[in-house]
């Protein structure tokens, strides 16, 4: 036998016959015998008994199926093999008055049809090989079309998580970023929100929700539209805490899912901001050219110990033309080496690099450094939400 011909004999798949008449079941061995597939048969008289076999099959499969067995009938014994093992190629045996049977079970999931009493070698092998390909390309397009869905259904729920700035004038400057983290496919629970009441008091809030994919990027949603909806209606900077924990539990797809957050309140007049800090990491604070790091006092993040937390506002004085920087963690948690990572010192190092910068290059500048310098170690493991504020000039 030439090379080429055996490169044609050369197929990669699992064949299983599911017969119970042993007449039909060594006409088909014969047929394969005399064809170019090399691939060993596994014959079966049941599909229960194919079922079972299906469960431990690797790689590549296609069914050679009866449609008259002594447990199923008809297109009945097509759905169950579908449902067993849906990544299976299906090629349907029949009679020769069953054209209308073969014809419905390939619209019920098989990949082809044959009539028992016109096989030869050549048709047998050319229809295995066509049923493999077409489920390898079903597979492909259905994988496509979840990918789209997905990537559809991500944007719905950014938009959720990062909102236009709710603002009444234009004294108050609110610049924010987010940058997803390496191409994992799943948003996170990073979120934030800023809204300007009637009276001129600017609200603002960052948060994480730990985990990712969309039942955490939807919680984040949710906590988002309860706090904005919580400012609106005139509730309290600590009760709003407590009412977005009370929603985190109530809402979480997991006991172990918490969040983290960190609401200010920048009254008019500038001369200070008032946080509330659960769980969630520091801010910076810029001063014309300088940027330090501070630490006002936290509470519990929400969701560890539902109803123990306790927070407290602290009032944090700002200078005039001062800006305030909130972040997420998967700003600074990124490596940038085999064990280390950037941190909050090298954050702060790398913010005052660059604390001449407008509020935008700031911004841009501190997610595009982490990012690179990420880069050689994976990437930005975690999505990342920054927001610039303060009244004055800076954007």
């Amino acid at each position: 036998m030439s090379g080429a011909r055996d490169a044609r004999r050369a197929v990669d798949a699992v064949l299983l016959l599911v017969e119970d008449d042993p007449g039909d079941a060594l006409l088909v061995e014969e047929m394969l015998a005399d064809s170019d597939l090399e691939s060993a048969l596994t014959w079966c008289k049941t599909v229960s008994e194919a079922q079972r076999h299906l469960i431990g099959a690797a790689g590549p499969v296609c069914v050679l199926l009866d449609l008259h067995l002594p447990d199923a009938h008809g297109v009945d014994a097509v759905t169950r093999i579908v449902h067993r093992a849906p990544d299976a190629a299906i090629v349907v045996l029949t009679g020769m008055a069953e054209g209308e049977t073969g014809l419905t079970a390939v619209a019920t999931g098989a990949q082809d049809y044959l009539v028992k009493d016109r096989l030869d070698p050549e048709i047998l092998s050319r229809a295995v090989r066509y049923a493999l390909q077409r489920k390898q390309v079903e597979r492909a397009t259905a994988a496509l079309r979840a990918n789209e869905l997905m990537a559809q259904e991500n944007a719905r729920l950014e938009r959720g998580l990062l909102p236009v700035p709710l603002l009444r004038g234009d004294d108050f400057e609110a610049f924010a970023r987010y940058e997803p983290g390496r191409a994992h496919g799943l948003l996170s629970g990073d979120f934030y929100d800023v809204v300007q009441t009637t009276d001129g008091t600017v609200h603002a809030v960052i948060g994480d929700v730990s985990g990712h994919g969309a039942a955490e990027a939807a919680l984040g949603v949710c906590l988002r539209v309860a706090w904005r909806t919580a400012v609106l209606c005139g509730t309290a900077p600590l009760e709003r805490v407590g009412l977005l924990e009370e929603i985190l539990v109530a809402e979480r797809s997991d006991q172990h899912v918490f969040a983290t957050v960190t609401s200010l309140t920048f009254p008019p007049g500038g001369g200070e901001v008032r946080v509330v800090r659960a769980g969630h990491p520091g801010l910076l604070v810029r001063e014309g050219t300088s940027v330090s790091w501070i630490e006002p006092r936290v509470g519990m993040a929400l969701g560890l110990l539902p109803g123990a937390g306790r927070w407290t506002e602290s009032t944090v004085p700002l200078p005039p033309g001062g800006h305030v920087v909130l972040f997420t963690d998967g700003l600074f948690e990124g490596r940038t080496g085999p064990v280390s990572r950037l941190g909050e010192e090298g954050l702060l190092a790398l913010a005052r690099r660059h604390g001449a910068l407008s509020a935008r290059d700031f911004v841009d500048t501190l997610v595009a450094e982490a990012t690179a310098g990420a880069a050689p170690f994976g990437g930005l493991a975690d999505d990342v939400a920054v927001l610039h504020l303060g009244w004055g000039d800076r954007a």
